[in-house]
């Protein structure tokens, strides 16, 4: 019973935090296909940075309309992505990609930091959005990689959507919600997240954490889970539950036309559990874009 319950709150933090599933390093397999340049509307892969990174893209978009680009938690890829990305290509642009050592692109070729991945970042809007602005969208770690890369390409990016994004402050808040003294499976959680953070992770992503910049007046959507699944974890649940929600409204700072909201029935795949609010979301700030 310990045994069954600890692996099940280790793995829901670990997907709570930074998203940590099934891929694993030993899964990579760097020879599987060659590089090749793919057309845009299609799965393919792309050079970037001297790697190869794989690409989905759909739907059409008006001149000067906003790409939206979807991105990924720790741990997953852009298929897990692709039912939403289908619902959104129907009036939109829609493109993902798996980052290196993530779904079916690359190794990174040492430990990666967000101005590593944030170069890879450009790389693949060069070629999947051209001259079009971009609106970002992302869940779990991709939202954190999103919020960290916009207040630096305000010429590109034109709107965030970050879906129960990682807080910009999640070492400290995990050191000070769970303390070293904590045993059980609270002290597994807090040792795994810790050390994923520190890029024991399949990306290698030494995630730091960092103060909120300033990505001017862009519309940003903020969306927290509303089921409180983080109070599983004995004793220090809610704490945590409390540090995120605090985290999530760290991230308002981003932009003076920041809203926070909640998907009440959904834990930390909001995109899976409230599709609608999602879509909902992610279809408002696209517009809010083009506007602009």
């Amino acid at each position: 019973m310990y045994r069954k319950f600890k692996a099940s709150v280790v793995a829901a933090l670990c997907a709570g935090l930074v998203g940590c599933g099934s891929t694993s390093m030993d899964e990579w397999d760097p020879f599987a296909a060659p590089t090749k340049k793919a057309d845009p509307k299609t799965n393919g892969k792309i050079e970037v940075e001297g790697r190869s990174v794989n690409v989905s893209c759909s739907g059409d978009a008006a001149k000067g309309k906003p790409v939206i680009v979807l991105m990924h938690g720790g741990g997953d890829g852009l298929d897990k992505l692709a039912a939403l990305q289908k619902t959104l290509s129907a009036k939109n642009r829609v493109c993902s990609y798996d980052r290196l050592g993530a779904g079916k692109s690359d190794q990174p070729d040492g430990s990666q930091s967000f101005t590593s991945t944030g170069k890879v970042l450009t790389g693949v809007l060069d070629q999947i959005a051209a001259d079009s602005p971009v609106v970002l969208a992302g869940h779990s770690l991709g939202g954190l990689i999103a919020a960290r890369y916009a207040p630096e390409h305000p010429g590109k990016v034109k709107g965030l959507v970050l879906m129960d994004a990682t807080s910009p402050t999640m070492v400290a808040d995990i050191s000070k919600a769970i303390p070293k003294s904590a045993k059980g499976p609270a002290a597994d959680v807090r040792a795994q997240n810790l050390a994923i953070f520190a890029g024991q992770n399949p990306e290698k992503l030494a995630i730091a954490d960092g103060k909120v910049g300033s990505a001017g007046n862009i519309p940003v959507e903020v969306i927290k889970h509303g089921k409180p699944y983080l109070e599983a974890i004995p004793t220090y649940g809610k704490h945590l539950e409390q540090a995120w929600t605090a985290g999530q409204r760290k991230w308002l700072g981003l932009s003076s036309g920041s809203r926070l909201s909640t998907a009440t029935n959904s834990g930390h795949y909001i995109y899976v559990d409230q599709p609608d609010a999602a879509v909902e979301a992610i279809e408002r700030v696209a517009s809010q874009a083009n506007a602009g």
